[in-house]
């Protein structure tokens, strides 16, 4: 069975994150969505609640689960049995960081990575400017996935 996990914050889960996830799974037999808690970091929601509204998006797709986890991602793919890690890039900044961070992933756990770039209509959305605009009041939910 070929695994891979798609790892990431999400706080929140995006159109964008969902548009990887589907363009993903005609590679994989299980798509395992890492929802990392990183205790130096401050969120929106908490990791309960990211899981929780992810596992709803998918709740009729059996090849993807949603859990959480709080070590190294290469950890948490040995834990998975994951072959790959998977990571979208939106931009050249995007890139560069997305490309040393499959660099240690493979040095250190021998796991290799796949990029999947942002569609076009996707390229500025980032949960980091959605929580922008929740602060403010905005609606977001033109940015979130149906049903969200």
């Amino acid at each position: 069975m070929r695994t891979g996990i798609f790892v990431g914050s999400f706080d929140p889960f995006t159109i964008g994150h969902d548009a990887i996830v589907r363009r993903a799974l005609p590679l994989f037999d299980k798509i395992v969505i890492g929802v990392g808690v990183n205790e130096r970091k401050k969120y929106l929601y908490s990791a309960h609640v990211r899981v929780r509204k992810i596992e709803a998006l998918y709740a009729g797709e059996p090849r993807v689960e949603v859990k959480a986890y709080t070590d190294l991602t290469v950890d948490f793919a040995r834990r998975e049995g994951a072959e790959f890690i998977i990571k979208g890039v939106r931009s050249i900044k995007d890139f560069e960081y997305e490309r040393e961070q499959a660099d240690i992933n493979r040095k250190i756990g021998g796991v290799d990575t796949i990029l999947f770039y942002a569609e076009p209509q996707f390229e500025s959305v980032s949960s980091s400017m959605v929580r922008e605009l929740i602060h403010f009041g905005k609606d977001v939910s033109e940015f979130l996935p149906a049903g969200r």
